[in-house]
């Protein structure tokens, strides 16, 4: 197994506005009612992610960007327990630069209790031993350590790959401690050229390949021959994968497979560029496909879109039938022209497909883009920056109206 190792102003006065418009897509023409959506983003969540923003640039110094990211993943409505953390981590000798670290790898911990929660698993890692200055770099390299229950064992697990790194010395590992295989396993993979990024996740995770010994070395081994790199986050994603089946699941899953017509080529080809794509289940692949004939694509439409969008085989029945329809009958694409571009039918009816496709049918019906309806990829895949400037902006005198169409304001909507 170690052998293994050798191997434009304008846009900007939109996004203003686009800000302080609420979504809420009630359908009417040229759309059918079947599509309307009445929800509306709560003044509450608004606020909420408002503040959040605020908070992460005023407080922590993180650029807007950054701020908006993190704000998709976590809502803050004050800044009370914020700052009870912030003040706990700073008491703990933390660096600006750490705890800004910690927020952005794992913005979560702004929401724990700093008394009740934080300090305690704090203060019992300094009495076990550890140092401050230990204890600082351990917790900014994997802050989610801070949100699991057992602390002390991932801590020490962390702590003994971090000094393995300083002293690059492999031999004094402990032995016949749980710890035992996890080194070894994370020694194997640190001489494949692994990042410590990628590292020390596993090992805090709760599907750990790590663990393992005789079934790690085979999982290990296939993973390489298939020729994914280790410095990439989609190798740890096919180790995990392989571990967690059996040879006679991946056989059986392969054999579906090509009983839905992929050869065995296919199947590995499709595993390389997803991992997950294995994970599926038998029932969920053949309902996938039976959900899509239906629709009128044929089998080798539905080989095709799996082979381009793995993913599109673990969509929803009722989301796929639902965003299909709407693309084949009220826009009148057609199939072939849908099976092109799979990971449509992930994107979001209410706040993606529909708002554009009004804004298509209004140029349509006003003569602006010609009479045949764009390619769905000019139409759906482009950001929204792009589909803007292209479908809105550049239609000077009816930027307000499509403008409003495109974030469902029904009271400018055009009279037909």
């Amino acid at each position: 197994m170690y052998s293994l190792i050798l191997h434009g102003r304008r846009f900007l006065e939109l996004q203003k506005c686009m800000r302080h418009l609420r979504f809420s897509l009630q359908n009417e023409l040229p759309f059918s009612n079947s599509f309307s959506s009445t929800t509306a983003i709560p003044q509450t969540t608004l606020k909420g992610k408002t503040f959040t923003v605020s908070y992460l640039v005023d407080s922590l110094g993180l650029n807007s960007k950054l701020a908006q990211s993190i704000s998709k993943k976590l809502t803050l409505e004050d800044d009370k327990n914020p700052d009870s953390v912030l003040s706990l981590l700073k008491t703990h000798s933390f660096t600006d630069s750490q705890i800004s670290t910690i927020i952005t790898e794992y913005p979560q911990v702004l929401t724990l209790d700093a008394e009740k929660t934080l300090s305690p698993k704090l203060k019992l890692l300094l009495s076990r031993g550890a140092s401050t200055s230990e204890l600082t770099e351990i917790i900014s390299k994997v802050p989610e350590i801070l949100g699991k229950k057992s602390i002390s064992i991932y801590y020490d697990s962390v702590k003994c790959i971090m000094e393995a790194d300083k002293t690059s010395v492999t031999d004094s590992f402990p032995h016949g401690t749980s710890l035992e295989n996890k080194v070894r396993n994370v020694s194997v993979l640190r001489g494949l050229g692994m990042p410590q990024r990628l590292l020390l996740p596993l090992l805090i995770s709760k599907s750990q390949p790590i663990c393992g010994k005789e079934n790690f070395d085979a999982s290990l081994k296939k993973v390489v021959e298939m020729g994914f790199d280790p410095t990439t986050s989609k190798f740890v994603l096919a180790l995990r994968m392989l571990y967690q089946m059996s040879e006679k699941t991946i056989d059986e899953k392969i054999e579906v497979y090509k009983s839905l017509g992929f050869t065995v080529e296919d199947i590995w080809e499709i595993f390389r560029s997803t991992p997950t794509f294995l994970k599926v289940s038998k029932n969920k692949m053949l309902c996938s496909m039976e959900t899509f004939l239906g629709l009128g694509f044929s089998r080798d439409e539905f080989a095709m879109m799996v082979k381009r969008y793995p993913p599109c085989i673990e969509y929803s029945t009722e989301s796929v039938i639902k965003k299909t329809e709407f693309l084949l009958k009220e826009m009148k694409w057609t199939v072939k022209a849908v099976a092109l571009h799979p990971q449509v039918a992930g994107y979001s009816l209410e706040k993606r497909i529909v708002p554009r496709c009004k804004v298509i049918k209004v140029l349509l019906s006003k003569g602006l883009i010609g009479s045949e309806l764009p390619p769905v990829s000019s139409v759906l895949s482009c950001t929204d920056e792009k589909f803007l400037n292209k479908y809105v902006m550049k239609h000077d005198m009816l930027v307000p109206e499509l403008l409003a169409i495109y974030n469902g304001d029904q009271k400018v909507l055009p009279q037909q």
